[in-house]
């Protein structure tokens, strides 16, 4: 019998949840097979049945504990079409905005630092030891410094607009219940000229290193897709808080365009697979094998005519030039991330001099609806958050498709290439090689507990079988 082998990632590291990755040899240590498994269940479709509409906007943030933010928010948009109201008063609109931006930037801000510099500053095959945020600190003390400030100044914009630094209550049905203090807003001003000087240096690092290594971004884990996100209506900019659906296709020529995502459900299926809890969205009229798509921060550059802020767009312009078109790159995420950060600290310096945000007409009402939808541009990419009520105000249909889940065959495929790239042929594991499959994943800063509903822990180790099952090796896989 020809002897085959499985080896396992478990659990993938330095991403938000848990997931495995399975990838299967041939007879000739030949990669055959790659995948990204999804081992935890999500019950929050279900269990959030039942509720009272008003309370969902607070329940859906224990998805996660990095982007809470994001579902507050998207929960919140979908619930203030149930109670009837489609334009919010401009306190409540900008203050969200706020916390919106604010979010952003804090998440980026911990993924770029604290989970892909290790891979970026000291190399993918580094040792394992190596490739954690108190290194980075030990070697650069400064960025190690700023990488925390940074993310506290974004939780402390959330704190102001949402009440608390995680897991807030700010916005409601129909709008938001609280201003922003002059005290508040001027202790963050402060502030935020310098927030924008280190983001710029964020900046110039994740640049930098696309354009230096770009024969590696030009190869790993890179392949044509298409791209959606929402973009600004009538001129196309980016737009993170609210805004209609664009999909291009590979080549950058339109899918859909400037499409009400209330109808999201018309363009769009969601595909199970036996292998994985987290499903496999695709373009309807494309079909699931040619309509598979990609979203996050390098797709809103892709998709975004421009973005409505002067340090960004000009970022953003370098990053079209480089390209020459449409980007596909897996690593480029990073540079077009820290494009969404200057952008970040750029609007909510605007922001806090709107004085808008210290009026009081903070909630509007309309007439009662019986289904919401909220979509918004959540840090990892398009989330959609979709609900029906009944006339006790209780909640009797949930759907939600995370930003993770639409990244679902992007990160597959993304595994399949870096794994061919540098593991067939090798006869046996080194943590380094393993290493390079899991950079692909966090590339896309998954949040497998956003996509799932986390079970337990996974045990931390890397075996291969062989045909008839036999353990032949088994290596520890360190969390780094």
């Amino acid at each position: 019998m020809a002897e085959t082998r499985l080896i396992e990632i478990s659990p993938v590291t330095r991403v938000e949840g848990h997931g495995k990755v399975t990838i299967h040899l041939d007879e000739n240590n030949q990669v055959d097979e790659a995948r990204l498994h999804i081992v935890e269940f999500r019950g929050f479709e279900r269990f959030i049945r039942g509720r009272l509409l008003w309370e969902v906007p607070v329940i859906v943030q224990r998805l996660c504990g990095i982007c809470p933010v994001s579902h507050h928010l998207a929960a919140a948009k979908a619930m203030d079409q149930i109670v009837g109201v489609d334009v919010l008063p401009p306190t409540a609109e900008k203050m969200r905005r706020l916390m919106h931006y604010g979010q952003v930037m804090q998440s980026h801000v911990l993924h770029f630092f604290h989970l892909s510099a290790p891979d970026l500053l000291f190399g993918f095959g580094a040792p394992a030891e190596k490739r954690n945020i108190f290194e980075v600190i030990r070697e650069n003390p400064q960025l190690g410094l700023r990488a925390v400030l940074m993310r506290k100044f974004g939780q402390e914009i959330i704190e102001a607009t949402a009440g608390k630094k995680i897991h807030g209550t700010g916005a409601i049905p129909g709008g938001i219940n609280r201003n922003l203090d002059i005290a508040t807003r001027d202790r963050l001003l402060a502030r935020v000229e310098e927030m924008l000087a280190w983001a710029q240096d964020a900046l110039a690092i994740a640049r930098n290193y696309v354009q230096d290594h770009r024969a590696l971004v030009d190869s790993f884990g890179s392949f044509p897709s298409s791209h959606m996100a929402l973009v600004r209506e009538g001129d196309g900019a980016l737009d993170l808080y609210h805004g209609r659906l664009r999909a291009l296709n590979v080549a950058g020529a339109p899918i859909f365009d400037m499409l009400d995502y209330n109808d999201y459900h018309k363009v769009l299926v969601e595909d199970v697979r036996s292998w994985s809890y987290m499903k496999f969205p695709y373009i309807r009229d494309l079909g699931p094998d040619d309509g598979w798509y990609r979203v996050g921060p390098l797709a809103r550059m892709n998709t975004a005519s421009f973005i409505d802020t002067p340090l960004a767009n000009a970022a953003h312009q370098a990053l079209r030039a480089f390209s020459g078109g449409m980007n596909h790159s897996t690593l480029a995420n990073h540079w077009a991330r820290m494009i969404e950060v200057v952008h970040c600290v750029e609007k909510i310096r605007e922001l806090l001099h709107d004085p808008d945000l210290q009026g009081t007409d903070l909630v509007a009402k309309g007439e009662r609806r019986f289904e919401g939808i909220g979509v918004i541009e959540a840090p990892r990419g398009n989330l959609i958050h979709h609900y029906k009520v009944d006339e006790h105000d209780q909640v009797t249909y949930c759907n939600l498709i995370v930003s993770t889940t639409h990244n679902n065959e992007g990160m597959n495929r993304a595994v399949k290439d870096v794994a061919v790239t540098h593991l067939s042929g090798q006869p046996k594991i080194t943590e380094g090689m393993l290493n390079h499959v899991e950079v692909a994943i966090r590339a896309y800063d998954p949040c497998l507990s956003c996509a799932t509903h986390a079970l337990g822990q996974m045990p931390l180790q890397v075996e291969i079988y062989d045909a008839d099952a036999r353990l032949l090796d088994r290596a520890s896989q360190c969390m780094g």
